[in-house]
């Protein structure tokens, strides 16, 4: 009986580290559709995901982990799409590694695409979702393809039903952040030239024009609410009538991205005192018309002409709250508004109640213009981070890292000066002193300048990773191109200076002008080009298989890579692959190959990649390190040069070094 258990023990944990090795997929799709009526069909695309594990949203911000791509086939015959695709809410989070807010889903994760049918007979939608699953130290990339006859039974398919989502778990806490960064922008409009003068006039005329202090308490709270309720009215308008097909196609494209930085151009100029942004005299007239009637009718409409009134100063501010809101949710522009309209009733509630805290205020004055103009010079450079996307999303080259450094070294120093008062503006009063809170502000805003001039030749400047643009865009980098272009070699006590260059039979990589190897890593990104070049100079080979989505893998290289141990074994002991898992790059159509794996055809680079993972070596994680015996790079069954165990996503850098030190040591002993 003990023997029979041994061996049942024994069975049962071969048996997880045989499928542990194998490629893993912990999801499972299922598609159907629902009769809309007039022709139109919903279809639904549905995976049930494993405990643990994740995917991350078709529209997270750019700059984060890989998207899930959903790509309709023009084959699809006899139907037409309508609209874009909606997913379930995700869960969002800010994350450290690439500094924007990510949407992922847990449990269960729903795309729903609406269609209208135009030829019953042949209707047909086809196509291919392309997505990362990751959970904590892993990711994998898969795909899926369908083919669904609308109108008819849906493939059959495996449906596994789905673990409950916990809804409290789905909660977006980003939205309370999003409420609080609205409620300071709202506090930022108080104090502009067009409102801050307007609370002791509009509380006195509360105080002053009643006889029954209760009543006239209750119509100023009355007044307070109502700029609550015109402003989150706009947020409500704004989601009602854009939806979210609007705000995900806002979030994603570049269009509105170039867009939205001329308008915050725009609002800069307007805070400087180029223009001012009002709305038709004859609306305010109207408003304050119906606002003289009194009462609670009168107190609402004198709401109405407080947010018209201060529309030239609060416009900008207004506007960049929902910019952002746009960006995201549908409920964000709800909640903006919300959170921006009770900080601007707040004082007129407060004073309203106490009337005595009036004279408590700071008198009106040429600060109110500094406000507003320091707000500008924060639009500028906030608005930048839009043509960033546009730019990084179609390469146009305009804003390198060390461009978009100097702007904003530029914006800030320009900043700082003005708060000096040697900059003046058209509305500013002449400065005879500093306070103390001012002093604190130039303080912080110099300070902040030379943080950012590091950045201009490399430094990482990682507090504001989600500000800039990538690392790699930077042209003048002095830690690579010391590293890359000179060593420092110690010869008989002096100190020789010598070139690094490849051997000869180590070709120029593919691929550089848009891919880079972390910390100045010399290396290549196409197997067959690093295996030639490792059998050149007898080296073995670090294959990192890896995708720009990655986050493992970019936790990875800044953690683990950084070591100045590991480099200094990658630099030298090894020659570097980065094999990533989604590149889009179209390979040469001579290069398009059938996989034997999945039967599909690999067309992109990173589908090449993908396919090589899964069939050298029944993997498809990522981060995932192999050191392999370059030696044996060109046979079929290439786990048997494997040198050490694969690595995956580890932080321990001791244990990392020994792993590179081991692969070195069996490649010696092999070649003996």
């Amino acid at each position: 009986m003990k023997k029979g258990l041994f061996t049942f023990l024994l069975t049962f944990i071969v048996g997880i580290f045989a499928v542990s090795a194998q490629v893993q997929n912990p999801t499972n799709w299922s598609y159907s559709q629902k009769d809309l009526g007039n022709n139109e069909y919903e279809l639904t695309l549905k995976a049930t995901i494993e405990p643990g594990w994740h995917i991350y949203s078709m529209y997270t911000p750019d700059g984060g982990p890989m998207k899930t791509t959903l790509a309709f086939e023009d084959a699809g015959k006899g139907v037409e799409l309508l609209g874009t695709a909606i997913e379930n809410e995700p869960k969002k989070e800010m994350d450290p590694i690439f500094g924007v807010e990510v949407w992922s889903f847990e449990n269960e994760y729903v795309i729903t695409q609406k269609v209208r049918v135009t030829d019953a007979a042949i209707a047909s939608v086809k196509g291919t979702l392309e997505f990362q699953v990751c959970r904590e130290g892993q990711c994998v990339m898969f795909d899926d393809e369908f083919d669904i006859k609308v109108g008819k039974p849906a493939p059959a398919k495996e449906n596994v039903a789905a673990a409950p989502v916990d809804k409290e778990a789905q909660k977006d806490d980003s939205l309370w952040g999003f409420f609080w960064a609205a409620f300071i922008a709202g506090l930022a409009a108080v104090v502009m030239p067009c409102v801050f003068p307007m609370i002791p006039m509009t509380v006195s005329f509360f105080m002053h024009g009643d006889e029954n202090k209760a009543k006239a308490k209750s119509k100023a709270l009355f007044f307070s609410f109502s700029i609550i309720a015109i402003y989150t009215g706009l947020g409500v308008i704004i989601s009602v009538l854009l939806g979210p097909d609007f705000i995900n196609w806002l979030s994603t494209n570049w269009i509105p991205n170039l867009f939205f930085f001329i308008i915050f151009m725009i609002f800069a100029a307007s805070f400087f005192g180029a223009f001012e942004i009002v709305l038709p005299s004859w609306l305010v007239n109207k408003s304050d018309k119906q606002a003289d009637k009194g009462g609670y009718i009168g107190a609402f409409f004198m709401a109405f002409t407080l947010v018209l009134v201060s529309f030239s100063c609060t416009a900008p501010i207004v506007g960049t709250v929902l910019v952002e809101a746009a960006r995201g949710s549908v409920l964000r522009p709800i909640i903006g508004m919300l959170g921006f309209s009770i900080a601007v009733a707040l004082p007129f509630g407060f004073f309203a109640f106490f009337p005595s805290k009036l004279s408590n205020l700071p008198k009106s004055g040429g600060w109110l213009n500094s406000v507003k103009v320091v707000l500008g010079f924060i639009e500028v450079a906030l608005g930048f981070k839009f043509l960033m996307v546009a730019d990084q999303t179609y390469h146009w080259g305009l804003l390198d890292r060390e461009v978009y450094i100097a702007i904003w070294i530029a914006v800030f120093t320009l900043m700082g000066i003005y708060l000096m008062g040697k900059i003046k503006f058209k509305n500013d009063s002449d400065l005879h002193h500093i306070g103390v809170f001012r002093l604190a502000l130039i303080i912080t805003t110099f300070s902040f300048v030379i943080y950012l001039i590091p950045g201009m030749f490399g430094a990482p400047l990682k507090a504001l990773a989600g500000y800039l643009p990538p690392q790699e865009s930077i042209d003048f980098d002095i830690n690579r191109i010391v590293r890359e272009n000179v060593k420092q070699v110690s010869v008989s006590g002096t100190t020789t200076t010598t070139t690094s260059t490849k051997p000869a039979a180590c070709e120029e990589a593919k691929y550089t002008e848009f891919l880079h190897l972390p910390h100045g890593l010399d290396g290549y990104f196409d197997y067959d080009q690093a295996l030639r070049c490792a059998q050149a100079q007898n080296k073995p080979l670090f294959i990192d298989f890896t995708g720009h989505g990655c986050v493992n893998c970019r936790e990875m290289e800044q953690a683990v890579w950084s070591d100045p141990r590991v480099l200094e074994i990658l630099r030298n002991d090894y020659v570097v692959v980065a094999l990533y898992v989604d590149d889009k790059t179209t390979l040469p159509e001579e290069e398009w190959y059938v996989s034997e794996y999945d039967g599909k055809k690999k067309k992109t680079l990173g589908k090449k990649n993908a396919d090589f993972q899964i069939k050298k070596f029944e993997s498809n994680a990522q981060p995932n390190y192999i050191l392999l015996d370059s030696r044996g790079g060109n046979d079929d069954n290439l786990q048997q040069h494997v040198l050490a165990p694969a690595r995956g996503h580890n932080l321990d850098r001791d244990a990392f070094v020994e792993f590179l030190k081991q692969g070195l040591e069996e490649y010696q002993k092999r070649g003996k």
